[in-house]
């Protein structure tokens, strides 16, 4: 049986799981350049890289957008070895059951993430890039969760301490969800390749709601061709991004209602309240990062740092969610235990008999 203070598999497994964590980061980075600067199929074929063995193409053909797939995946290798070793680590390791079925997890969903990243090169469809962008999100709070639970902070954090009034633990979860559903709609319109439906912010065409019909459709279509020569827009295409905009600002009240929640009830040094003074502080980036992304006509590094940011928002969200789930109990199991220790002392017998 493990001590309650001991790191499971030891500080080496917790740091190489941290190491892996920070590993995907990086490649979710470096996958919003790749979408950023229209490089998804700078490389035509799969798994090769122009007919080459993908570890042994050329340094001196890295150039221009080839430089940004290629790298992309060769960091993707590097995530997809970095977690084989995490789980044979864990197989081999001392560690809970329910650790180690995280690893496999981890391990089935970067095998997929690989698969629907070579698939979206040779089949050509965006609806596989979509899938692979929102999949790349969740498996970077899985192992972040993962190297959480390795902590001594986790360990030693109180198990049910306090009891969930109001459903907290239900809000986390709830804005965390949307959070996913809005980096998906984020990864929709990324993978559409048309430029920004909406060029300007907080208005929309210069009002609050944009106008969708063909007719208005028809002339944002000629100002983007005489602008840009960008690609021709849809009504649907419109519609989604008004639908990210809504959404963000139903996630920032949202993260806004977390933090003051939790701050009244639980204080202001409570790591529930700390948390999501955290999160509240990276959506409030992610919303900046988002305006900038318009107002610079979706330049490549802003735009790229939206993602990136979008990316630790999740993780925060989940993150927060697990140690709540941690600390607080729900009212019916707290009063289980309340009337089962009443029951018990009744029927203890007295000290003096």
């Amino acid at each position: 049986m493990l001590d309650a203070d001991q790191t499971y598999g030891g500080p080496w497994l917790k740091r190489f799981t941290f190491l892996t964590a920070a590993a995907t980061f990086v490649l979710i980075w470096m996958g919003g350049l790749v979408t950023s600067h229209n490089a998804g199929l700078a490389v035509p074929d799969w798994p090769n890289t122009y007919g080459y063995n993908m570890f042994f193409f050329p340094v001196s053909k890295w150039i221009g957008n080839v430089f940004y797939e290629h790298t992309h995946r060769l960091m993707a290798s590097a995530v997809g070895m970095l977690t084989l070793a995490l789980l044979a680590w864990l197989i081999a390791a001392r560690v809970p059951k329910w650790l180690r079925t995280l690893g496999v997890i981890a391990f089935f969903a970067v095998v997929a993430q690989g698969v629907l990243g070579g698939l979206r090169v040779i089949e050509l469809k965006d609806a596989l890039g979509i899938f692979h962008a929102t999949l790349a999100q969740l498996f970077f709070a899985l192992v972040s969760a993962m190297a959480l639970v390795q902590t001594e902070f986790w360990r030693r954090l109180p198990v049910h301490a306090e009891e969930d009034r109001g459903g907290y633990r239900g809000l986390l979860v709830l804005t965390t969800c949307l959070v996913l559903g809005q980096l998906a709609l984020g990864a929709t319109m990324r993978h559409q390749h048309a430029g920004l439906s909406i060029p300007d912010f907080p208005a929309a065409d210069g009002k609050v709601w944009p106008d969708t019909d063909p007719a208005s459709i028809l002339r944002y279509n000629q100002m983007r061709m005489e602008s840009a020569g960008e690609q021709p827009i849809t009504a649907a295409q419109v519609i989604l991004q008004m639908a990210h905009r809504m959404t963000a600002a139903a996630i920032l009240g949202l993260v806004a209602t977390c933090l003051v929640t939790a701050w009244r009830r639980f204080g202001p040094r409570h790591c529930l309240t700390r948390g999501a003074m955290v999160w509240m502080g990276l959506v409030l980036t992610q919303a900046l990062l988002g305006a900038a992304t318009i107002w610079t006509g979706k330049a490549a590094d802003v735009a790229t740092a939206h993602v990136a940011c979008g990316a630790l928002c999740l993780a925060t969200g989940g993150l927060t969610s697990i140690l709540s789930f941690r600390m607080l109990a729900a009212p019916k199991a707290i009063g289980v235990v309340v009337e089962d220790t009443a029951v018990k002392t009744l029927l203890a017998p007295s000290a003096g008999s």
